[in-house]
């Protein structure tokens, strides 16, 4: 199975941190958000990632090469305008069309300022019991971005915030406010399907297909730890959750 690391950003919520490094060379207890995220997709299968960068790309070229890689086989997404989560995608789609025997295997798209337990073989697992074309997880907390799905877990809509009102593109008599968490599974025949251009979140093209009656589904992952990590605070929380072995 294949990944794609979304590592581009410039980190500006973690700031001063990254003054003099891409957000994806920021530290853990003495571990990089970058080697937590591989480490993670090496211990459930994958081989072979591609990571989109831009803010201070030679830093992440260079950590790699001194690394060997960490026994995996890495290709690096140059942006030089940030694409954002859709358009870096589109950009790196070969990536995941390469052989036509694997064209069918779904792949996992992963930020990089995220940590969590949540169990990719089972996320895997719904992705094709549902012949999802592609699978979210979500979570039930508060967030200023919220999803809305309805009672088969399919995308129905968003909503910008509490008060704002819900941008629906599938009608249904009932939905639920979840929080996406940043990780992906997707089908390569997703990719075919994105006709956005340029700059754009992969979000406006899940809103899209979900209105052409494509299954954009969520995985519920309630039960697992996830942290984003976009603030200082937010490092330091997770390296005392991790000293505490909260996960």
């Amino acid at each position: 199975m294949k990944a794609m690391i979304l590592a581009a950003g410039l980190g500006t919520r973690l700031r001063p941190l990254t003054n003099d490094r891409p957000k994806a060379l920021v530290e853990i207890a003495g571990r990089t958000l970058l080697e937590i995220t591989l480490a993670r997709l090496r211990a459930f299968g994958v081989r072979e990632v591609i990571i989109n960068v831009h803010h201070f790309a030679d830093l992440v070229s260079a950590y790699l090469k001194a690394h060997d890689n960490f026994g995996m086989r890495i290709e690096v997404s140059r942006e030089e305008v940030l694409l954002d989560t859709g358009g870096g995608l589109k950009k790196a789609g070969w990536f995941f069309l390469e052989g036509s025997s694997r064209s069918d295997e779904p792949f996992l798209l992963h930020n990089v300022d995220v940590i969590s337990t949540i169990d990719f073989a089972r996320m895997v697992r719904s992705h094709k019991q549902n012949q999802a074309l592609a699978t979210l997880a979500v979570q039930k907390r508060e967030s200023s971005r919220q999803l809305l799905f309805d009672e088969h877990q399919q995308l129905c809509g968003r909503r910008a915030g509490r008060e704002a009102k819900p941008e629906i593109v599938r009608p249904s008599p009932r939905t639920q406010a979840l929080a996406f968490s940043g990780i992906h599974v997707i089908s390569p025949r997703l990719l075919a399907r994105i006709t956005e251009e340029g700059v754009f979140s992969i979000i406006t093209s899940y809103l899209r297909l979900a209105s052409e009656g494509e299954n954009i589904a969520a995985f519920r992952a309630d039960e697992y730890y996830w942290r984003d990590l976009g603030k200082p605070a937010d490092l330091q929380q997770a390296a005392q959750d991790l000293e505490q072995k909260v996960f």
